[in-house]
């Protein structure tokens, strides 16, 4: 009974890791985009050049 039980439990934690990483893959190409339209839009600094879109 405990090997089956332990069995079920490695494949709910690897089920759960699997969907945890395929949510965390959609959030890094999510992060990409916003990160390449910001170099592309970023508002004109002072004096007409174009600044840094990011604060640090």
């Amino acid at each position: 009974m405990v090997p089956l039980l332990l069995v079920l439990l490695l494949a709910v934690l690897l089920l759960g890791a699997g969907f945890a990483l395929e949510i965390l893959w959609w959030v890094a190409a999510v992060v990409l985009v916003l990160w390449v339209l910001g170099f592309i839009v970023r508002p004109a600094g002072h004096g007409g050049s174009r600044g840094r879109w990011y604060r640090w």
